[in-house]
C-alpha cells in the first residue's frame, strides 16, 4: 500500500513538473503558427506591392512558412526541455533516413525551382499538363495549382507536372479556333466564303488575323469547310460560340439551307 502511494505521489510530482512545460510548449506552437501565418501574409502583400514576379510570390511564401514553422517546433521542443543541440543532432542523425523517405518530395522541390528558372509556364498561363487543362494559379514549393476550365482546383506535384509533355497554350499569345461549317453542294464556294468572312467580322472578340476559310472535305450530304479564326486564351470560347452563332444567322439571311441525311420508309 505504501509502495502504491509512493508511485502515485511520484507520478503526481512528475505531472506537476511537466505540466507547465507542456502547456507552455502548446502555447508556443499555437501562437508561433499564428505569427507565421501573419508573417506569410505580410510578406505576400509586400512582395505584391514591390512588383516581384508573380510566379515567385507563392513559392517564396510557402518556403518561408515551412522554415519558420520548423523554427517554431524547435523552440517548442526547447521549452519542454529538449536541448536544441540534441535536437539538431537528432535531425542530423536521421537526415539520411529522412532524405530517403522524402526523395520524392525533394524532387518536387527541385522541379519547382526549375520551373521558376526556365519558365515553361507561368502564373496565369493556360496550360495542358498531364491531361489537365486550365490556368496556373500558383507555383508553390512542392506543387503547381491549376484551375481547370470546368472550375476544378487541381494540385499537381511539380515533379509530376514536369515529367511529361507540357503544352503552354498562352505562350504564343493567340490560339487558333477550329470550326467546321457545312456548305450545300449546289452553293458557290466563293459566295459562301464571303458570307462566312462577313459573319466572322461581327465577332468582336476574335483577333484581327486573317481567318482560314477553305474546303476541308466532301461529305455525303454537304461540303465540309474548315473555318479557322484566332483568339486569345481568354476569349477562345467567346469566339468559338459567337462565330457559330453569326455564321448560322448569316446563312439564314442568305437563304442557305444545309442538307441533312434523310431516310425513306416504304410501306409493305
Amino acid at each position: 500500500m505504501d509502495l502504491a502511494n509512493i508511485n502515485i505521489s511520484a507520478l503526481t510530482d512528475t505531472v506537476l513538473a511537466w505540466a507547465p512545460k507542456l502547456v507552455a510548449a502548446i502555447l508556443v506552437l499555437m501562437i508561433g503558427f499564428w505569427i507565421v501565418g501573419m508573417i506569410g501574409s505580410a510578406i505576400g502583400k509586400s512582395m505584391e506591392k514591390s512588383g516581384l514576379d508573380k510566379d515567385l510570390i507563392p513559392f517564396i511564401k510557402s518556403l518561408v512558412s515551412v522554415l519558420l514553422k520548423v523554427m517554431v517546433v524547435i523552440t517548442a521542443a526547447g521549452v519542454v526541455g529538449v536541448e536544441v543541440t540534441a535536437f539538431a543532432a537528432l535531425i542530423a542523425g536521421a537526415g539520411l533516413a529522412i532524405g530517403a523517405a522524402m526523395s520524392g518530395t525533394l524532387s518536387h522541390f527541385a522541379a519547382g525551382v526549375m520551373v521558376l528558372i526556365f519558365k515553361p509556364y507561368r502564373v496565369g498561363d493556360l496550360v495542358d499538363i498531364q491531361g489537365t487543362v486550365g490556368h496556373v494559379s500558383e507555383i508553390q514549393v512542392f506543387n503547381t495549382v491549376i484551375n481547370t476550365l470546368d472550375n476544378k482546383k487541381v494540385i499537381m506535384p511539380n515533379g509530376i507536372a514536369t515529367s511529361g509533355v507540357m503544352t503552354n497554350l498562352s505562350a504564343n499569345g493567340k490560339l487558333r479556333v477550329d470550326l467546321n461549317v457545312a456548305m450545300p453542294y449546289e452553293e458557290d464556294f466563293e459566295k459562301v466564303q464571303k458570307i462566312i468572312k462577313g459573319a466572322l467580322d461581327k465577332v468582336t472578340e476574335k483577333l484581327p488575323d486573317e481567318p482560314t476559310i477553305e474546303i476541308e472535305k466532301f461529305d455525303e450530304n454537304n461540303i465540309l469547310l474548315a473555318v479557322r479564326p484566332f483568339a486569345t486564351d481568354a476569349t477562345y470560347w467567346d469566339v468559338y460560340f459567337k462565330s457559330y452563332k453569326e455564321i448560322k444567322k448569316a446563312f439564314g439571311e442568305a437563304g442557305i439551307t444545309v442538307a441533312y441525311p434523310t431516310r425513306r420508309v416504304k410501306n409493305v
